[in-house]
């Protein structure tokens, strides 16, 4: 695993090899919407000419995924979670904690409910930048989808334009030796530690 930084020199402009490059369950849309949507233990399915929708379910490589995937796309500034938050992970309000108070020296998510709550895979440096790109639309708990589309539509059309430029928090290195027939998903390649760090098997 490398953490570097990427920048390109036109903030009008996306390179989509630099965009969400941790993987995860998502579906993408247009890259230069301003909306991403988090879904929490709800059938909704967003519209495709957001930018990104996906789901979220643990309280620490879930959030890293999330924080590291958005900052990539710097035309990303509104958030909406939305749906049921998951029982003794709490990742919904655990993202919200993360953004509003950062972590501390450990790095635990200052006043996260969450289970485990730390977050030990990307830097300080990716937290603050995802504090002061992203709003987060708190719908934790709705799951009426009539409700949700007419947030979804509202933020979409604020258009507040790119952040800046794109920010590369964390790079996955490809092993070396890879059998096509392994189909497994990328969380079952990896181990998470009771901290919540994790490695590739």
């Amino acid at each position: 695993m490398k953490v570097d930084i990427f920048m390109t020199e036109d903030t009008n402009n996306i390179d989509e090899n630099n965009l969400y490059l941790w993987g995860g369950d998502f579906v993408q849309g247009d890259p230069k919407n301003c909306v991403a949507v988090a879904l929490l233990n709800t059938e909704y399915t967003p519209s495709e000419s957001i930018a990104l929708y996906g789901s979220l379910k643990t309280e620490n490589i879930g959030i890293e995924k999330i924080v590291a995937n958005i900052i990539s796309n710097p035309f990303i500034r509104y958030l909406i979670l939305c749906g049921d938050d998951i029982r003794g992970h709490r990742s919904g309000k655990s993202l919200i904690a993360l953004h509003k108070n950062g972590i501390d020296e450990n790095h635990r998510i200052i006043n996260a409910p969450g289970a485990i709550p730390y977050i030990e895979n990307i830097g300080e440096d990716s937290i603050n930048r995802f504090q002061k790109q992203i709003e987060i639309i708190d719908l934790l708990y709705e799951k009426d989808h009539t409700i949700i589309d007419k947030v979804v539509n509202e933020y979409s059309n604020k258009n507040p334009g790119s952040f800046g430029k794109p920010f590369i928090a964390i790079r996955l290195q490809p092993q070396q030796t890879k059998s096509i027939d392994d189909k497994r998903a990328l969380h079952s390649k990896i181990i998470i530690s009771y901290m919540g760090k994790i490695k590739v098997r």
